[in-house]
């Protein structure tokens, strides 16, 4: 029986990149997020450097996580076009050691979609925000490096 859906498993690919001494990540963020959440509408803030810019932006979200996924792509769009089709097609959290009750790591898993490609990261933190900004930042990096693959190869 084949798959109905192929999901790539990014986070692997990009663990394998970012091992290479040549690698160059295509954005950076410039210390971290700052989010205010009131419970009622969250607003993220960030910078991104990328291509010699930096690019300060705020957004707002339905939860702390949209807000999160709203600015990233309102700040990478703007230098990296390909951001504005990507979708957030799921997202899940699991606590890794439920002994140690609100102090655990939680595991945050993101699947993203961009039309027929769809792929997946996970990352971990004790706070689930930072890991869903680790994975949201992962998602968008790997969007980015596979859009570079498929230009070269349309060339």
């Amino acid at each position: 029986m084949s798959k109905l859906v192929n999901i790539i498993n990014a986070t692997k690919d990009l663990n394998i990149l970012r091992s290479k001494k040549d690698y160059k990540a295509p954005f950076e963020v410039v210390g971290t997020y700052r989010l205010i959440d009131d419970g009622l509408r969250p607003e993220a803030t960030v910078i991104i450097k990328a291509k010699n810019k930096q690019m300060h932006e705020a957004s707002t979200g339905v939860g702390p996580v949209d807000a999160l996924a709203n600015v990233l792509k309102k700040s990478l769009s703007s230098i990296f076009p390909v951001i504005q089709g990507i979708s957030l097609v799921d997202f899940s959290s699991r606590i890794q050691d439920s002994r140690v009750g609100t102090a655990a790591q939680v595991e945050v898993n993101i699947i993203f979609s961009a039309g027929e490609d769809i792929w997946s990261v996970v990352a971990i933190s004790e706070n689930i925000n930072q890991a869903s900004f680790v994975a949201l930042i992962d998602g968008f990096e790997y969007a980015i490096l596979a859009s570079k693959v498929a230009d070269a190869q349309k060339k």
